[in-house]
């Protein structure tokens, strides 16, 4: 895997956040050699990058899972970035440093919290993290508070994180209904340059993000699915063909639709083995598996999905 110092010029890419598959045997464990199906199918599509976070539902996590889960991303080739997320509560993140201090992940991403908290304690809380675990951090921002209530407090938090190196990449998810008007993200980059921005909400606002806040990447989930149309859209908005890009777009949204809908983790823990990728299998408690009729309206979706990418790649 990735061992060398992130640079600005590494968050220029898609970023895949896999599902994590299970084992249907009763135990519930982590089925890596599903998992890696998922891995490969990816790098098939032509990426590398690999962020596991929410869709793989680490928010959950056993501790005696994560140490195997580091253990195994740990094995990629030099080529695949893995990238770990940790917490998101302070105890939880600071067990599981003890974990990520013996492997040579570059930086892992810090999830969101919603419990307790105000700027400066999670300034602090971040800057003990990080000494602890020995990596430089990736912060997730999925609502305006998850730097605090004081929101203009939080984004200068971030942005001495940033200016010190401890913060080396910031995934931005704060949802509009029209991305391209975002006075929170226009307040982040005053302070912080967009190299180290990525849009972190699929490809429904990427082109809008990449576009009206050049912003050099974006995250994906239903680009597990079709990773070589992520790239391709992520290709057409570099070459500023965004007329393009946004048919290719268009090809997601059926199944984000149902994402959005449904619940993006589990839609897309379901939609991976619809589509053929990989037996995910069940998911772990507090989050259930859709029910029948779920399943059958993300069939047809899921399926096109996977072979809008098959015909990509085949071109």
């Amino acid at each position: 895997m990735k061992t060398g110092p992130v640079r600005a010029s590494d968050w220029r890419g898609v970023f895949p956040v896999p599902p994590l598959a299970r084992k249907r045997d009763g135990s519930d464990a982590i089925d890596f050699d599903e998992s890696r199906k998922i891995v490969a199918h990816i790098a098939a599509g032509g990426i590398r990058n690999f962020l596991y976070g929410g869709n793989a539902f680490l928010y959950h996590i056993r501790l005696r899972e994560y140490t195997e889960l580091l253990e195994w991303l740990s094995g990629f080739p030099n080529d695949h970035w893995m990238i770990p997320s940790a917490g998101p509560s302070f105890g939880r993140a600071m067990d599981q440093a003890e974990l990520l201090r013996v492997h040579e992940f570059p930086c892992v991403m810090l999830l969101p919290c919603a419990d307790p908290r105000d700027a400066r304690g999670l300034e602090e809380g971040y800057r003990r993290f990080a000494g602890e675990a020995h990596k430089k951090l990736i912060l997730y921002l999925k609502e305006e508070s998850n730097m605090g209530a004081d929101k203009e407090a939080g984004l200068d938090a971030v942005a001495r994180l940033v200016d010190e190196g401890i913060c080396v990449g910031i995934k931005y998810a704060v949802v509009r209904a029209n991305p391209a008007e975002d006075p929170y993200l226009t307040s982040l980059l005053r302070r912080v340059d967009k190299s180290f921005v990525i849009s972190g909400i699929g490809e429904r606002p990427a082109i809008a993000h990449m576009r009206g806040f050049e912003l050099p990447g974006f995250t994906t989930g239903s680009g597990c699915i079709a990773p070589a149309r992520s790239r391709q859209l992520w290709e057409l908005c570099g070459e500023g063909r965004f007329e393009e890009a946004d048919e290719v777009r268009r090809l997601f949204l059926p199944v984000e639709d149902l994402r959005d809908a449904l619940g993006p983790a589990r839609v897309l823990h379901a939609a991976t083995e619809l589509a053929g990728i990989a037996t995910t299998g069940p998911i772990a408690p507090y989050v259930s598996m859709l029910n029948e009729a779920q399943l059958e309206k993300l069939d047809k979706p899921a399926k096109e999905l996977a072979r809008a990418n098959q015909a990509v790649m085949t071109a």
